[in-house]
């Protein structure tokens, strides 16, 4: 009976055992292969000028780093996103006695559109809205940048899902 105790573990291990390990994004259709982002346009009055650029960037780099994808902007890629930054707002969330606030929040909120051409035309549209909070004591043109950066990662990771999602 102890002798059939490793051999009864092996075998239920042995089940367990993944048969195949892939790396590929088994999610996106195989007609998929190339992709545009149109620079965003900015709808948004107090968004720094530089900022639909630089997110536009962010996008195409989160997207040819998290899928098999390639940027084409020249040809007819399978899939083209475009967007607008529709807000950019700071804002008191955290009041202290006397009004005075001890934390302050920066909200993008950003329109998308993407496109689809194969394997079927198709078209998603969605926004998306994210923030970072501060302490009301800094000034947000120093840490403006800083802010951003992680903004840009959370609205690059939500993208990158879509486009791995849903289809």
């Amino acid at each position: 009976m102890i002798r059939l105790l490793p051999f009864a573990l092996l075998l239920i291990l042995s089940a367990c055992w993944p048969t195949s390990i892939s790396f590929r994004d088994g999610t996106m259709p195989e007609e998929w292969k190339t992709f545009q982002v149109n620079t965003l346009e900015i709808d948004a009055a107090t968004a720094p000028a530089s900022y639909a650029s630089i997110l536009t960037e962010a996008i195409k780099d989160g997207i040819q780093n998290n899928t098999r994808l390639l940027l084409n902007p020249s040809a007819e890629p399978e899939i083209t996103i475009d967007g607008k930054i529709s807000s950019y707002s700071v804002a008191p969330i955290a009041l202290q006695p006397g009004d005075v606030a001890a934390k302050n929040r920066l909200t993008v909120r950003a329109n998308f559109t993407i496109f689809i051409t194969a394997p079927e035309e198709d078209k998603m549209e969605f926004t998306l809205s994210k923030f970072q909070d501060y302490d009301a004591n800094q000034d947000i043109s120093t840490i403006e940048n800083t802010l951003l950066e992680e903004i840009n990662a959370q609205i690059v990771q939500d993208v990158v899902a879509k486009l791995l999602s849903n289809w």
